[in-house]
């Protein structure tokens, strides 16, 4: 089997953190989105995972193929690195990598994280992996037959259809129909919105006899931006916070540490109190500061700060200022 990783956004909506990286490579709890996406993903295979597939923009540059390599290796699996040259949609994106189609082949776009208990039925047609939702008219959803499968996709309905969202993971028995589909989309310039969709070829497959059915996750995480990365992190940390999750290299100076945390290799905390949910990224420094539910990546230095629902690059500085005060009875003071 193999996957198909879509990723070649530009992530404009998590900017300035996606400046220097990629969006798919910012850390969620010490690893990057994409490798926690494909980690999740191979966990409900039964099949082992051959290839990983990452779309991406050329400009992303040979240090970040290196690393996506190195992310498909984590999983037992061969990485191969495949250019979206133009912003052509969903269905052309994984298009890039129609080498790939061929048998089993699981799409799984890189801003979307997941929860789940189900095991991957690989005998069936197609799975698209779906989450209840409490307003359906923000996201593509599916109705279903009485037997469970998929007999329409609506995109945004303003009437309700269905509270089943597609959050963008789809599984392909036979991969190559998914790869014809879109070729004949491309041949003869079916657009919508001037892009190839993906939601026509699936419609097209379904047309032709590919039975699709709904794969339910427990939690659906988003990482757009800056608050939906920040509160994806918390929850991370408190699905894995029976790991070891603190450096044995982590030096602690008169501090507290609040789980659960990750913090990185060769970090000081001094005068501070770290926790809960924060993430720290290896060889930052931390002093007389407060932080907690917040994302620091590596190499970084916060000084004199009082920080909450905050995410920080690398070789970020923050220096804060110390005061003086007399404050009186009754006074109340807000910064």
């Amino acid at each position: 089997m193999n996957i198909i990783v879509p990723m070649a956004g530009m992530g404009k909506r998590m900017r300035p953190h996606t400046l220097t990286v990629p969006k798919p490579l910012v850390p969620i709890a010490g690893k990057p989105i994409v490798q926690r996406l494909v980690e999740d993903v191979a966990k409900v295979c039964e099949e082992k995972i051959d290839t990983v597939g990452f779309v991406i923009g050329r400009h992303f540059g040979e240090e970040v193929e290196a690393s996506l390599f190195e992310i498909a290796s984590s999983i037992g699996a061969q990485g191969e690195i495949f250019y979206q040259d133009e912003a052509l949609g969903t269905a052309h994106a994984i298009y890039c990598a129609k080498e790939l189609m061929d048998g089993p082949v699981i799409v799984a776009f890189a801003d979307t994280l997941f929860k789940a208990e189900f095991r991957l039925d690989s005998a069936k047609d197609g799975i698209i992996w779906v989450q209840r939702v409490e307003d359906p008219s923000a996201f593509g959803v599916v109705q279903l037959d009485a037997n469970g499968a998929i007999t329409e996709f609506v995109e945004k309905p303003q009437t309700f259809v269905s509270d089943k969202a597609i959050i963008g993971i789809y599984f392909f028995k036979e991969a190559e129909k998914l790869r014809d589909e879109i070729a004949g989309m491309i041949e003869q310039n079916l657009m919508d919105s001037g892009e190839y969709q993906l939601t026509r070829a699936l419609e097209g497959m379904k047309r032709k006899g590919t039975v699709f059915y709904p794969g339910e996750v427990m939690e659906w995480l988003d990482c757009g931006n800056k608050n939906a990365t920040v509160h994806t992190n918390q929850r991370y940390l408190d699905y894995i916070q029976n790991e070891e999750l603190v450096d044995e290299s982590v030096r602690s100076i008169n501090s507290v540490i609040i789980p659960p945390c990750y913090i990185g290799p060769n970090v000081t905390i001094t005068n501070s109190v770290v926790g809960p949910y924060v993430s720290i990224g290896r060889d930052t420094t931390i002093s007389d500061s407060r932080v907690d539910n917040s994302i620091v990546q590596n190499h970084s230095v916060i000084t004199k700060a009082n920080i909450t629902n905050s995410m920080f690059g690398s070789n970020a500085t923050y220096l804060g200022k110390a005061r003086h005060l007399s404050v009186g009875d009754y006074n109340l003071i807000e910064e």
